[in-house]
């Protein structure tokens, strides 16, 4: 018996002597007052286990058989799932082998069956998030991630993505070189394919402006009085494209980007390796359009 059980009990037996009220009992234990007196009855033919509920400590009604289980773990133990997590792993057992369960419920199955180690959660330090935009293309973020997408079986490569503030509507490629020319051959597809954003958020790298390179002297001078920079080859195609170039002043400023490229690309290289496909020719050649699982699962449109 619960401690939730035990003050329902004390609350049942004082309405039954007449201490309180059957209203007032039941605005103690959260229940109608139609409740009260059906659990009234129940006290008188059963005694202290009224309160306890019926199921309780018997299996439940919803619980996924035990072999449906086995079946799930023998699958997810194959090479082709290797690296899986929970989410993922839910998602192909659903899909692709009409095994439909949680992804909590999956994890423990993984742990389980040491498919997949529990992480102890620490306590993050809190950034306050920003609100989005209203409308699609007022605002496109863009980042850059460095992972071993590959996992040292080919070429490094990185990922550039480009997200929708508003949408969350992403559009990325796999490159060789996180070069200007790949970048903007990266814009060059995203106003082909979507049209001009209106604003363009990247981080401070040498890319997007000049790095300050004066002399002595001119460093004694106020900012506002120096000659002014020339603009990168990125830099003058936005102002060419008169899309407004926003500067990031901090990592968490530019955090939504970041997740974006940081998470999906498991996913879709997951999937790639469980297709047994090659990498190479994909990673350089394709990337995340409107077609994606991404796009497809995580799009929420805010106006």
């Amino acid at each position: 018996m619960t401690q939730r059980d035990r003050d329902r009990l004390v609350a049942l037996k004082k309405a039954k002597k007449g201490l309180i009220t059957q209203r007032q009992a039941a605005e103690e234990i959260g229940q109608t007052e139609r409740h009260v007196r059906r659990l009234l009855k129940q006290l008188k033919a059963k005694g202290d286990k009224a309160v306890v509920h019926a199921l309780q400590g018997r299996r439940s009604n919803r619980k996924l058989d035990e072999k449906v289980q086995r079946t799930a773990l023998e699958i997810l133990s194959r090479e082709v799932y290797a690296g899986f997590g929970p989410t993922l792993a839910a998602e192909y057992l659903a899909e692709k082998h009409g095994i439909h369960a949680g992804r909590e419920t999956v994890r423990q199955w993984m742990i389980a069956g040491k498919l997949w180690r529990a992480q102890r959660q620490g306590v993050e330090k809190i950034h306050q998030w920003r609100p989005r935009r209203s409308r699609v293309g007022e605002l496109v973020q863009r980042d850059t991630s460095e992972h071993a997408w590959l996992e040292e079986r080919g070429p490094k490569l990185y990922l550039i993505g480009m997200i929708d503030d508003a949408s969350s509507r992403v559009h990325a490629r796999f490159v060789l070189h996180d070069s200007t020319e790949e970048n903007m051959r990266l814009l060059w597809s995203y106003v082909e394919r979507y049209g001009r954003p209106v604003s363009y958020y990247t981080d401070k790298a040498s890319l997007f402006q000049t790095a300050p390179k004066i002399a002595r002297v001119s460093k004694e001078l106020p900012r506002d009085e120096r000659e002014p920079l020339p603009p990168t080859q990125i830099g003058r195609a936005l102002r060419e494209l008169d899309i407004v170039w926003i500067a990031a002043h901090s990592p968490q400023a530019k955090a939504y980007a970041s997740y974006c490229t940081s998470s999906e690309p498991w996913k879709t290289i997951s999937e790639k390796r469980r297709r047994l496909a090659s990498l190479t020719p994909w990673a350089l050649h394709g990337g995340l359009g409107p077609g994606s699982s991404y796009n497809q699962s995580f799009r929420s449109f805010t106006g």
